[in-house]
């Protein structure tokens, strides 16, 4: 593939693809902002309306109240209530009916032929008992329905929100209402004008995005027609990384040898000097200097095989022969028993999960938190715990001596060498390394994520 189809794949891809996805969450969040401000619109102005009915219904009630209060129902006073509330009307479309309890229209201003119809089963353009409902709805004491009526303006028929009260010592029902196509009409001019909004961002992030993608592709075109210039420089960064991965190979080697025959070693410099001490005691001392002899004689063919294994990748034995555990538990006691100082091992749970260079890594790390408590904290006891804690295999350090200054020793130029492949080689393998040293004692603790 070619630097420019690199720079396509690799730099104008994603860029599109996260310009559509933000384009699709505007959109959405735009739409659902649309929604939410559409029924608050919508909310308002019926509560407005509902507002404005109860204050025509209250105007007509006491329009007729010293009707209604003279205690008469003769047929001259109930026409004459009839007549006042057949004049009142607002608006091209606002006006006044009246029914019966059983659904007789009793007046109705701009339909007379329905006066005196019997309506109670009559059914609306949606299918639903409009006066029913309404008579329902006076008999709970007054309130607003939603049906359909057809608009005197336009002879046809259209949504409408009533409200009614009844005229109890008449058995009449009261009621206006208005017409609600006007307010769908403002909503729906509304909802148009959002549309236009929400498209018009659309295109802006669209051009955006055009922009974006030709910046990239201007850039790559000038990448490529500079990579001739740069080729000779690669070649020199290159080299010096060849000379660089040489050091890294020596560094590598160094620790390895610092974090295997160091300790080895050591462990035959205490048994030697543990023997020269018992050589000159008695017999039964001397008997356990030439023990302690032969051990260290069989310590050094250990020694001459780690030598040998260190040829082969440095990989230790007993990882290879037990697992981490047991290599760590074994660790844990032939360490007490060269050092004299007593190390506790425990392992809790599924530790053996690790893969080979991460098992390897823990094994160093407990190796050179041994041996940097025996050489300089001056430790009498240490704990040692492996366990799986969740996704991570943890290995955790303990010793009671006398602690040091970690970040001052980590950063030394003559100090802290052992520290430092410690954090090393956790950060090659991305695990996590932490150092906390006081003194009442130190501890380390190095986390390895287990991958399934």
């Amino acid at each position: 593939m070619r630097l420019r189809q690199k720079v396509i794949v690799l730099a104008v891809a994603p860029l599109i693809v996260a310009l559509c996805a933000i384009a699709l969450y505007v959109r959405q969040g735009a739409v659902t902002l649309a929604q939410q401000q559409r029924a608050t619109i919508e909310r308002a102005y019926l509560a407005s309306k509902e507002a404005e009915l109860r204050h025509y219904v209250q105007l007509a009630t006491h329009s007729i109240a010293h009707l209604t209060g003279s205690g008469r129902s003769d047929p001259a006073t109930l026409e004459e209530a009839k007549r006042i509330l057949s004049t009142l009307s607002y608006g091209g479309d606002g006006y006044f009916f009246l029914y019966d309890m059983k659904g007789h229209n009793l007046m109705h201003p701009r339909q007379p032929e329905l006066v005196g119809v019997d309506m109670w089963n009559w059914v609306d353009a949606a299918g639903a008992k409009s006066i029913q409902a309404l008579i329902g709805r006076a008999k709970e004491g007054g309130g607003f329905q939603r049906y359909h009526w057809v608009k005197p303006s336009t002879n046809r028929a259209a949504p409408k929100l009533g409200y009614v009260v009844p005229v109890a010592n008449w058995g009449w029902v009261m009621g206006t209402g208005i017409y609600l196509d006007d307010v769908e009409a403002a909503l729906a001019q509304v909802a148009d004008q959002q549309s236009r909004n929400i498209q018009d961002t659309l295109l802006w992030i669209a051009g955006l995005a055009i922009l974006a993608a030709t910046g990239v592709a201007v850039g790559g075109l000038a990448l490529n027609i500079s990579e001739h210039r740069v080729a000779d420089a690669k070649l020199k960064v290159l080299a010096q990384r060849v000379v660089e991965s040489q050091e890294e190979e020596r560094a590598r080697l160094s620790r390895d040898l610092h974090d295997g025959i160091s300790q080895a070693l050591v462990s035959v410099k205490l048994q030697l000097e543990a023997g020269i001490i018992r050589l000159d005691g008695d017999e039964a001392r001397r008997q356990q200097a030439r023990a302690g002899l032969e051990r260290t004689v069989e310590q050094i063919k250990t020694v001459l095989g780690d030598v040998r294994r260190i040829s082969h990748d440095l990989r230790p034995t007993l990882l290879d022969d037990l697992g981490l555990a047991p290599a760590l538990d074994h660790l844990a006691s032939e360490f007490g028993e060269h050092a004299g100082t007593p190390v506790r091992f425990r392992a809790v749970g599924a530790v053996d999960v690790l893969s080979e260079v991460a098992a390897t890594v823990l094994f160093r790390i407990a190796q050179e938190a041994l041996t940097n408590a025996e050489r300089h904290a001056g430790a009498r006891s240490i704990e040692m715990l492996l366990e799986r804690m969740g996704g991570a295999v943890v290995l955790t350090i303990v010793d009671d001596g006398v602690g040091f200054d970690a970040d001052s020793v980590a950063v030394h130029p003559k100090r802290g060498i052992g520290l430092r492949n410690m954090m090393e080689r956790m950060e090659a393998i991305g695990g996590r390394l932490a150092i906390v040293s006081s003194a009442a004692g130190t501890r380390v603790v190095a986390s390895i994520d287990v991958k399934e």
